[in-house]
């Protein structure tokens, strides 16, 4: 008996420390439907992209709760593309290993969703932030470029930039720029991650590198804007990113292999 009190402790210790459980149960709802689409014919993956609109829309009107004018409204966004991206990124894994990483993605959306929640308490980590928009990019791009294939752009590429528009205005607003003007950073930002995604197609690397390439230029972009509004010289960025920038082609080129097929694994 006593232990049984004790380990009722125990799990309501863990309920608590819960914040807002409808986003466990939001984001459990979307691996299911992201594992659904993994194995669906290309009718029923859209089924499930547009589930994922509806889950992640609604879903972030009720847990992340009513707009606050210094937070912005891509907040709201980033669920749904959360969602979209899990659905087309499980793609690329072999069936059978995809359905033992349903919990690990269930946990990322959970996660995605609680960056969101500790950014409203004012609590949020920046580097998390745009280190789980960065990660949203690249799935979501890697699985754009393998459904269609590297050779059918410009379609792909252009979806991978409607894909990271959401994350763009989302980083844009988590620095304090609303409105007309943070969707124009996040526009910049997305003609940005598209053209080293041209580059890297015309250079004939492996989906996985361009995508890692794209969500390079993407978290590159975000950091040299940070670093500009804190006061650094407009030199000292560019030495800084621009070699990172830099160093993500050069491992592209590396990659590179001119009689290789498109899109295929190095």
């Amino acid at each position: 008996m006593i232990s049984r009190i004790f380990a009722d402790r125990r799990r309501l210790a863990v309920l608590r420390r819960i914040d807002r459980p409808a986003a466990a149960i939001l984001a459990i709802l979307q691996a299911l439907v992201a594992a659904a689409g993994w194995f669906a014919e290309p009718v029923w993956l859209a089924v499930a992209v547009a589930a994922q609109l509806a889950l992640g829309g609604v879903g972030a009107v009720r847990v992340i709760g009513p707009a606050r004018g210094d937070l912005g409204l891509a907040r709201y966004a980033i669920p749904a593309t959360a969602g979209i991206a899990a659905t087309l990124f499980g793609r690329l894994i072999p069936g059978g290993l995809s359905l033992l990483l349903v919990p690990i993605v269930a946990v990322v959306l959970w996660s995605i969703t609680y960056l969101e929640l500790r950014a409203e308490r004012g609590t949020g980590g920046r580097t998390l932030g745009d280190l789980g928009l960065t990660a949203i990019v690249f799935a979501g791009t890697a699985g754009i470029l393998q459904y269609f294939g590297p050779l059918a752009w410009p379609t792909p590429l252009v979806l991978a930039g409607l894909l990271a528009l959401p994350p763009s205005f989302r980083a844009a607003e988590s620095r304090g720029t609303m409105g007309a003007e943070g969707f124009g950073q996040a526009l910049l930002q997305v003609l940005a991650v598209v053209q080293v995604g041209v580059g890297a197609v015309l250079l004939n690397v492996s989906v996985l590198v361009t995508a890692a390439l794209m969500a390079l230029a993407f978290y590159t972009w975000t950091g040299a804007v940070d670093a500009l509004r804190g006061g650094a010289s407009g030199r000292s960025v560019a030495v800084e990113f621009g070699a990172l920038v830099l160093l993500g082609l050069f491992v592209g080129l590396l990659l590179y292999h001119p009689g290789g097929p498109a899109g295929s694994p190095r």
